[in-house]
């Protein structure tokens, strides 16, 4: 996760060599963290009717396969944020090979700063990115922008159980310290102002056929070039290394769906 945060949510030009070497090493994917389709339109049958002239937003879109379904399922036009504009680029491809260009509008800006766009959004969207800002702060920011009975729909790593296994502990602890249990999440959420309309679980093998294999294609392409590149080498180690502890340790944590409707008067 924690190269995941440096290739989504730093601007291109204030890259280090050592960010450039985890931008190289995710370049291409199809998702930037664990999902699949399925999940996506499981959240999506699992929320209240929208409206035909619903404002709908993907921040944090990465390359877009959300939004594509979103804009698939619904037929409606989806927004979708994100700093970087190869995976705008990449978005916009796809929407164009899927008939789907005139239903996403891409705009490459920070998802922590939405303040001055003139819209009241119905829904939010935002997978496996939320905790580029934190969840809670996210959820604080997103607040003013939802409509009464707004909805955010949201993946974010959580924990599954009670007594998770000490090396994903340290590994996680370093990786991602603000991560939270299932529980402490729903209940940050409620007191910030949001109730919970369900949640459920990214099955494992959505880490492994949409996230992890092509990553791992990507390492082992990438394998005889970091003989000469110490920053890519340690990117790919940092994701061999991620990759073998979800492989040991799958039920101890996971990406959690949050489907959260903003309670009309309730302030946080």
């Amino acid at each position: 996760l924690d190269s995941r945060i440096t290739y989504r949510c730093l601007a291109v030009d204030n890259l280090s060599r050592q960010h450039q070497a985890m931008m190289r090493l995710h370049s291409g994917l199809p998702r930037q963290a664990p999902g699949g389709d399925a999940c996506t339109l499981e959240a999506l049958r699992r929320l209240p009717p929208l409206s035909s002239d619903a404002c709908i937003y993907d921040l944090g879109c990465g390359p877009g396969r959300a939004a594509l379904v979103l804009a698939g399922t619904l037929q409606q036009k989806v927004i979708a944020v994100d700093l970087q504009e190869e995976f705008l680029s990449q978005l916009r491809r796809n929407a164009a090979q899927m008939a789907l260009t005139d239903l996403i509008e891409t705009r490459c800006a920070n998802m922590a700063d939405l303040g001055d766009w003139d819209c009241r959004i119905d829904l939010i969207w935002s997978e496996g990115a939320i905790y580029c800002l934190g969840f809670d702060q996210a959820l604080r920011n997103w607040q003013p922008l939802l409509i009464d009975n707004g909805i955010v729909v949201c993946s974010e790593l959580s924990w599954l159980n009670n007594t998770p296994a000490e090396e994903a502990v340290a590994f996680w602890r370093k990786s991602y310290p603000a991560m939270r249990s299932v529980a402490e999440n729903l209940r940050a959420a409620k007191e910030l102002g949001y109730a919970c309309l369900d949640h459920f679980t990214v099955p494992s093998d959505c880490w492994w056929n949409e996230y992890y294999e092509p990553l791992l294609d990507n390492v082992r392409g990438l394998s005889a070039e970091a003989d000469e590149d110490e920053h890519l080498r340690a990117a790919i180690a940092s994701a061999l290394a991620e990759t073998e502890l979800y492989r040991k340790h799958y039920l101890d944590y996971g990406y959690e769906f949050y489907l959260l409707q903003k309670s009309v008067g309730i302030k946080p």
